[in-house]
């Protein structure tokens, strides 16, 4: 099968894991480069832009997965343009605490050893669909607050300063800004951005939620309605 659908980088020290990634995703028509390990990965990152990162969080030595997915993030500073690819995160951990981080630091998706490889392909699929699909109809630039939601470049700035948001915070974002003034549950907002096939809980959007406060401040007029979910503007 012709690879024409783009590059998706795969960072796992395991090399029958890696290589039976490789096979199904290259079976779908993607290209594939492999890393053995989180230095590689963030080189061919860097290098190739890929369209997608499969990141495993137990990597060897100094530069874990997590630490991986905070550099691509860029917040230390060593993004390098990289903090809007999406990452899907591999993790024998299953625990709430290593999850979470994961979110926090901004993957777009999480998925736990053992895996089904057609799974791990469906959730890759599923997240380009979110970050690539369609732009919405409406405006290209939607007001919050002081917030400039530019849906055509898939940007958010504030006061003209473009700010790096992870592929599903930048979502997350959009979906608050078009039903700006609605009270939204975790659940409306589960579907909206995650989609109804999401296996994830209601914690996936509070932490996501932090991280649009904690990036945009402020100037996000995001308020927290008790007992119900979230209300922009």
């Amino acid at each position: 099968m012709q690879t024409d659908l783009g590059t998706i980088v795969v960072v796992e020290d395991d090399p029958n894991i890696a290589d039976l990634v490789d096979l199904y995703l290259r079976r779908e028509g993607y290209r594939v480069l492999q890393a053995g390990d989180g230095e590689k990965g963030l080189e061919l990152v860097s290098r190739e832009r890929p369209r997608l990162v499969v990141l495993d969080v137990g990597l060897p030595g100094a530069v874990d997965g997590l630490e991986v997915c905070r550099r691509l993030r860029g917040t230390d500073g060593t993004g390098g343009g990289a903090a809007t690819i999406p990452v899907v995160m591999l993790t024998a951990r299953d625990g709430e605490v290593d999850r979470v981080l994961g979110l926090e630091l901004g993957a777009d998706d999480y998925i736990t050893k053992p895996f089904s490889p057609r799974e791990l392909v469906a959730r890759v699929k599923a997240v380009l669909r979110r970050t690539d699909g369609p732009r919405p109809a409406g405006p290209d630039i939607l007001a919050a607050g002081r917030v400039a939601v530019d849906t055509g470049r898939r940007e958010a700035s504030v006061d003209g300063v473009v700010v790096a948001l992870a592929a599903r915070e930048f979502d997350l974002l959009r979906y608050l800004a078009e039903h700006a003034g609605l009270a939204l549950s975790r659940r409306q907002l589960l579907d909206g951005v995650w989609g109804p096939a999401w296996y994830g809980d209601d914690r996936t959007v509070d932490v996501h939620v932090r991280q649009l406060r904690k990036k945009l401040g402020d100037a996000l007029p995001l308020a927290t309605v008790w007992g119900v979910g979230y209300r922009l503007g």
